[in-house]
């Protein structure tokens, strides 16, 4: 009865499998299938050798990653810019979304949601090429606009103190309107009928976005964070190796770059895999501890 089942399944909706395959394909052989080379982590990997004929270590590499004087430096660096980033940029898509849905006129609403999904289609390299410009000590816009009112110029991507604030602004800057389609979708499925409901009752465009349109949200609000917590010991790597330098490596060296390092630079492919596999284990951790307590709490989750 199952196999009739699945087989009635699939005649169905043969298309949209069909459609579905060539994803399916792609993660199999770029997702699914390279994770075989974790092994790697376990061994003291030989290129002329191979994965199949190079020599087990176990967990040294391991040991050695927390035995490592960086060690707490990486933590404490990319736990800080993720948690800077879910604290000040999680909520703006959210805060963007409902602007949007509050705007009348649709000319000006499109006009709005483009000029703000435009940054995430630039490029990374230009966008770092931008911000070292613009934040230049000699010609930077930002240091010509702060010597108008007298103040020396700052070299902002030479300060350890700014990096944390320059990286999570960039990331809202480029993600925030982006990030805000699926809380526009989310609101599009929002009954118009609840709204009217709620004028009549006398409620006011506040009070219906706080008894409706936040509420409505919520699901979508959780699956979110929950996908975010799931990257808390990742960053974006490309923009993090395009802006920062041995300068400011105290605050803006993070478990990416280091793995960047030791793997390519250094040639050190067991223990970049050892990290590079210690960060996907955490990642795990956290999504999936985070989705059991909203399943309790709040009966929204993954799965």
């Amino acid at each position: 009865m199952r196999w009739r089942a699945i087989k009635k399944e699939l005649s169905h909706n043969k298309w949209l499998y069909i459609m579905f395959l060539p994803v399916f394909i792609w993660f199999i052989l770029f997702a699914y299938w390279p994770m075989y080379g974790l092994v790697i982590a376990f061994q003291k990997y030989n290129v002329v050798k191979g994965i199949s004929g190079s020599d087990w270590v176990g967990l040294k590499y391991f040991k050695q990653f927390f035995a490592d004087p960086y060690f707490f430096r990486l933590i404490r660096n990319t736990l800080l810019v993720n948690i800077y980033g879910l604290i000040f940029g999680f909520p703006v898509p959210i805060i963007l979304a409902l602007c949007f849905n509050e705007i009348r006129n649709l000319l000006f609403k499109k006009i709005s949601q483009t000029i703000s999904y435009l940054p995430y289609f630039i490029s990374t390299v230009v966008v770092c090429g931008m911000a070292l410009t613009f934040f230049s000590p000699s010609v930077g816009i930002i240091n010509v606009i702060l010597g108008k009112f007298g103040i020396e110029s700052i070299y902002f991507f030479q300060d350890p103190a700014y990096f944390r604030t320059l990286y999570v602004l960039l990331g809202i800057w480029q993600g925030a309107g982006f990030s805000a389609i699926i809380y526009i979708a989310a609101l599009s499925g929002i009954s118009p009928d609840l709204y009217e409901a709620a004028k009549i009752d006398g409620a006011n465009r506040w009070q219906q976005i706080r008894y409706i349109t936040l509420p409505s949200l919520v699901p979508t609000i959780i699956v979110m964070l929950l996908l975010n917590l799931g990257g808390m010991l990742n960053t974006d790597f490309a923009k993090i190796i395009l802006l920062y330098n041995p300068a400011i490596y105290e605050t803006a060296d993070v478990l990416n770059t280091y793995v960047y390092r030791l793997g390519l630079k250094e040639s050190n492919y067991s223990y970049a895999t050892a990290v590079g596999l210690f960060q996907g284990v955490v990642g795990f951790i956290l999504v999936y501890g985070a989705n059991y307590i909203s399943r309790k709490v709040n009966k929204t989750s993954l799965w």
